[in-house]
C-alpha cells in the first residue's frame, strides 16, 4: 500500500477495485492520438481506472476519502459494461494496517457516483447496512439531494441500494467542509453538480484531490474533461482554479481513478513532474 505524508497527516491508498471505461468518454473531445499518448489503452478502447479509496489519518482520527466499488454490487452485466475485474477489498487492506470498518470516523464522499459509493453498504442476511457504522459521512448537500433524487441523466450512477442504509449517518455542507483547517472539502460542481474537491494542509505542505475534476495524470490539461461531466464548463472552471492553487503550492495532487500513479508533484507551470508515487502494480 502506497502512502504519502503531508505534515503529520498520513495517507494510505487501500484496494477499492478497478474498472475499465472508454477512453473517448473519459477524455471527451480530446482527440485520440493526443490522449493516447498519455494513457495507455486496451484493444477495446478502455482505459484503466482504479476506485481506490485513501485512509487519512491524523491526531488519531480515521478519515477515509471514497470508498471504492464494493464487493457483491454488481451483476454480470453490469460487470461487463463497466469493465470490472477486481472487486473492492478495502476491509483486508485495513485489516492490514491494523483497523477495521468500524474504526472509520469520517467517509469522506466527493461525491456520490456508483463507482465511489458502492463500498458504503453491503448485503447482510439479504438487507443492505453500513460499512462504516461509526462513520460520519460527509458530502456536499447538492450531491446529497441528488443522491436521493436522481434525475433521468443521473438515475443511472445513484443507486438506492448506495444510500438507503446510511441515510442516518450523513451530514451535508453548502459551501465547505472543515476538519480543525487542515481536511476540506469545497463544492466546486462539475463532474456533478455537488462535486468536491478536498485540500489536506499541515506544516507548510499541501496536498490537492480535485476526484473527478482530474481523475488521472493524463488529464491534467485543463480543457481535458471527460465525456460523463454533467457540467463540463463548470469543470474546467474548478479545475483551474484549484490547479493553480496546487502550483503555487508546490502541492501533491492525489488520485483516485490513475491506475499508473497514486500522486504527483508538477513544476510551477504543470507539465514537468517534478516528483510522485507510482502504484505497485502486481
Amino acid at each position: 500500500m502506497e502512502k504519502l505524508t503531508i505534515g503529520k497527516i498520513k495517507l494510505t491508498w487501500l484496494n477499492g477495485g478497478v474498472t475499465h471505461l472508454d477512453g473517448g468518454a473519459m477524455f471527451g473531445v480530446v482527440p485520440k492520438p493526443l490522449w493516447t499518448k498519455k494513457y495507455p489503452h486496451n484493444e477495446n478502447n478502455q482505459i484503466e481506472l482504479r476506485t481506490d479509496p485513501i485512509l487519512i489519518q491524523y491526531e488519531g482520527i480515521n478519515f477515509l476519502m471514497e470508498t471504492g466499488i464494493g464487493k457483491g454490487k454488481m451483476n454480470d452485466k453490469q460487470k461487463r459494461n463497466f469493465g470490472v475485474t477486481e472487486e473492492s477489498s478495502v476491509e483486508t487492506s485495513l485489516i492490514k494496517l491494523g483497523l477495521s470498518p468500524s474504526d472509520i470516523d469520517y467517509v469522506i464522499m466527493t461525491h456520490m457516483h456508483f463507482d465511489h459509493a458502492c463500498g458504503l453498504t453491503k448485503l447482510h442476511n439479504g438487507e443492505y447496512v453500513s460499512v462504516f457504522p461509526n462513520a460520519k459521512i460527509i458530502t456536499s448537500v447538492v450531491e446529497w439531494n441528488e443522491m436521493r433524487h436522481p434525475n433521468i441523466r443521473s438515475r443511472n450512477t445513484y443507486w438506492r441500494e448506495n444510500w438507503e442504509a446510511v441515510e442516518g449517518q450523513v451530514e451535508s455542507f453548502e459551501r465547505e467542509w472543515s476538519f480543525k483547517d487542515k481536511i476540506k472539502m469545497i463544492h466546486t460542481g462539475g463532474h456533478s453538480d455537488g462535486h468536491s474537491v478536498v485540500i489536506i494542509q499541515d506544516e507548510d505542505e499541501t496536498a490537492v484531490h480535485m476526484a473527478d475534476l482530474m481523475p488521472t495524470h493524463a488529464h491534467n490539461n485543463v480543457l481535458w474533461v471527460m465525456a460523463y461531466d454533467d457540467y463540463p464548463m463548470d469543470s474546467i472552471k474548478g479545475k483551474k482554479k484549484w490547479m493553480e492553487y496546487g502550483l503555487k503550492q508546490s502541492a501533491w495532487f492525489t488520485f483516485y481513478h490513475d491506475a499508473y500513479y497514486r500522486a504527483i508533484k508538477w513544476d510551477h507551470d504543470g507539465k514537468i513532474i517534478e516528483d510522485h508515487i507510482k502504484r505497485v502494480r502486481p
